[in-house]
């Protein structure tokens, strides 16, 4: 089974988190779920990097990575996935969705209602 590696950023900002939501992907089991944003790791990236340039590319606006707080392991039926997730600071830029289909900053008590990848429920459950 293939593994993949990647960075999740929870992007803080006025005390609120950012989660976004996936529109149709490639397996059905992860369409239009909410995730913390992020990617890939690369060759020779640290984690901080990856998440930073991720963010970059994805959402158009720059972070400070501060904390790694959870690296996840989760088996999908097609990849297994291993995701570092990072308490970052929001740093400047206005938010351009390239990948998602929608957004929302939320209070931490409110994270629950979405309907998460099951990746990223640890990381809720976390916060």
């Amino acid at each position: 089974m293939k593994s993949v590696e990647v960075v999740a950023a929870i992007i803080i900002k006025d005390e609120k988190i950012l989660a976004v939501q996936t529109g149709k992907a490639k397996y059905d089991y992860v369409s239009y779920k909410w995730e913390f944003p992020g990617g890939k790791v690369e060759a020779g990236e640290t984690l901080e990097q990856a998440i930073a340039r991720e963010i970059l590319e994805e959402l158009h606006i720059r972070i400070i990575p501060k904390e790694l707080i959870i690296t996840v392991e989760h088996t999908y039926p097609d990849f297994h996935l291993i995701m570092h997730c990072f308490i970052c600071q929001y740093d400047r830029g206005d938010i351009q969705l390239t990948e998602h289909i929608r957004l929302e900053w939320l209070d931490k008590s409110k994270l629950k209602a979405l309907d998460w990848a099951e990746a990223d429920k640890p990381v809720v459950n976390v916060l």
